[in-house]
């Protein structure tokens, strides 16, 4: 299948690894960029992480590094570094989430790079910003979760929880595709390259505090932090499972109700009034739990709709391809990948009218792609054997 997104004819060097870097240059592979992965020899760890058919090709990895080629590179290696310079100048931007220091004792940072190629835009994905006193530490994404307060609100500040999945690496790789976006149009006006950096602390801390300060968004503080309806927000249970609703306006709030026999509970709780609902929050949902029970999830499903009251029944995990919006409008494919089988994955949900994004390379195995990419790079047939004979560069067995 043929890349036809709007980043069609962009070039893309994905130096990362694990989650953030390789989550968001399969973004940009989506909307039609060539993503060439570059990969150790002993390949992206991430490669490893989760379940697999076959080792080096677990689901995990397949669901981010779709769209891309893989080349096998030794840095460390004369014949791998030339190798990667021979390709800098051939590219539109590089993404690495490899720490700046071990980029420029590569001979890989910012400044050698624009030394090769002027109008790159090369992307740093990293955990601190780089004028900060914790630029050199290593981040992962719970280590982001502590720091940015989000594990604080997601618990409390006596008990942090961290939030159940990998949020701030894939809410960073979302603001990389964005930053990386942005400098390429900004270059097609000026044909200026530069340096982006997406930190994630700074990023997810932001991402946090925009409801998260409360009171504290004023300086001095007039009320606590945090989002009282957040810490009050709960599943309600009905007779026969569970269902999210949450009626939104004044209007809303007294039409429920009035509908569900407790018109007592619009003067009680104050919901006409959106400052006087919002302070009464946990008396709000407390009702909601005492009123659940009352019906079955699809008779409050009947009456929701009727009432054009926001709400849904719960998806299990293991049924989300069930969904009925989800499969309505098709959002999970089973693909067949030419190695690993059947597969299943969520296909790009941003649609472009005139340049579609989609699936048209499954993700590679190790080095599967190395001939043919250093090739493309200008490397002869006896330079590639004599750099595959070094152990430069790996190939798919």
């Amino acid at each position: 299948m043929t890349a036809t997104g709007p980043l069609s004819g962009i070039r893309v060097l994905d130096l990362t690894s694990v989650l953030f870097g390789p989550y968001a240059a399969q973004m940009l592979g989506d909307w039609g960029a060539d993503v060439i992965k570059i990969e150790p020899p002993a390949g992206d760890t991430w490669r490893y992480t989760g379940v697999f058919r076959n080792r080096g090709m677990s689901g995990q990895f397949m669901a981010v590094n779709r769209n891309k080629r893989s080349l096998a590179l030794d840095l460390k290696h004369p014949d791998g570094k030339a190798a990667l310079a021979k390709l800098i100048p051939t590219v539109d931007a590089l993404v690495t989430n490899v720490r700046p220091a071990a980029m420029a004792r590569l001979g890989f940072g910012y400044e050698a790079c624009a030394k090769l190629n002027p109008r790159l835009i090369y992307a740093a994905a990293t955990g601190f910003g780089q004028d900060g006193p914790w630029a050199a530490r290593p981040a992962f994404d719970e280590i982001i979760q502590a720091a940015s307060g989000l594990a604080s609100a997601i618990g409390s500040d006596e008990e942090p929880a961290f939030v159940p999945s990998l949020i701030g690496d894939k809410i960073c790789a979302m603001a990389m595709v964005g930053a990386v976006s942005a400098a390429l149009f900004r270059r097609e006006r000026t044909r200026q390259g530069q340096m982006v950096e997406v930190p994630m602390l700074e990023t997810i801390a932001g991402f946090n505090s925009i409801e998260m300060l409360g009171g504290h968004a004023f300086d001095p503080p007039i009320g606590p932090a945090g989002y009282k309806r957040m810490k009050n927000r709960r599943p309600v249970k009905t007779k026969d499972g569970w269902l999210t609703m949450l009626p939104y306006s004044g209007d809303n709030w007294c039409a429920f109700f009035e509908a569900v026999g407790r018109p007592e509970l619009i003067e009680e709780l104050g919901v006409r009034d959106p400052v006087l609902r919002s302070q009464n929050i946990d008396k709000v949902y407390d009702r909601m739990s005492e009123i659940g029970p009352t019906r079955t999830t699809a008779e409050w499903e009947e009456l929701l709709l009727r009432l054009d009251v926001p709400h849904t029944a719960f998806a299990r995990l293991t049924e989300i391809g069930e969904q009925p919006h989800l499969a309505a409008v098709g959002l999970f494919a089973d693909i067949d990948h030419p190695t690993e089988g059947r597969i299943r994955q969520a296909r790009p949900a941003t649609k472009f009218s005139e340049s579609p994004a989609g699936i048209h390379r499954m993700a590679p195995r190790l080095g599967e792609h190395s001939r043919e990419v250093l090739r493309e790079a200008g490397l002869s047939e006896a330079e590639i054997q004599a750099a595959i004979d070094s152990k430069a560069v790996g190939v798919a067995s």
